[in-house]
């Protein structure tokens, strides 16, 4: 399973790589997220986290997550469209593909707020689907929603304000506040 899905992943960097070599014309926000929800790579890490999880992790939860149901979708979801809010000047400052911000607003003609603000809509409506998923009847035991949860909580933090992957000097004070410091009683 996780090499078909790192099969994909890999089949999606390399479409994304052709936009940036051959220069082409910026793809539609539908054909970028088409391989952008892949090249995150935000559901290998989902299923790895499962392969840890010993007999909770049945062969049902599995085909579960590779299903991609909207809770499960909707933290890959939000990573991507949250990086590409907070990051477009650096995908300015190199080469690289063109971000999600970019093909929406050439696509529809709008500013970068106006881009960003309708992304940050799907992002809220991505987090509707997570919580969904946790009153769903068919939804799997709960510490593998909470895996998948936690996934969408990371992103959160790191990129809320500022892109705290990339700078992970933007994220420190997250880290050190949660690992470092003590808690007052």
């Amino acid at each position: 399973m996780i090499s078909l899905q790192m099969k994909s992943e890999v089949k999606s960097q390399y479409e994304e790589s052709k936009w940036r070599l051959q220069g082409k014309n910026l793809p539609t926000v539908e054909e970028y997220m088409k391989f952008a929800l892949d090249t995150s790579f935000y559901h290998t890490l989902m299923v790895v986290s499962f392969v840890g999880m010993g007999e909770i992790a049945t062969k049902e939860a599995f085909e579960w997550l590779n299903g991609k149901p909207p809770v499960v979708r909707a933290p890959t979801l939000i990573c991507r469209l949250m990086d590409d809010i907070v990051s477009p000047q650096y995908g300015k400052q190199r080469a690289h593909v063109p971000s999600g911000v970019e093909c929406y607003m050439h696509q529809h003609g709008v500013s970068e707020k106006e881009a960003c603000d309708e992304f940050n809509k799907q992002v809220e409506d991505a987090w509707k689907d997570i919580n969904q998923g946790f009153i769903d009847v068919q939804s799997p035991p709960q510490p593998l929603l909470m895996r998948v949860l936690n996934f969408a909580r990371v992103i959160d933090v790191l990129y809320k304000e500022d892109d705290g992957y990339t700078n992970s000097t933007k994220s420190k004070h997250y880290l050190t506040s949660l690992l470092v410091d003590q808690v007052e009683l």
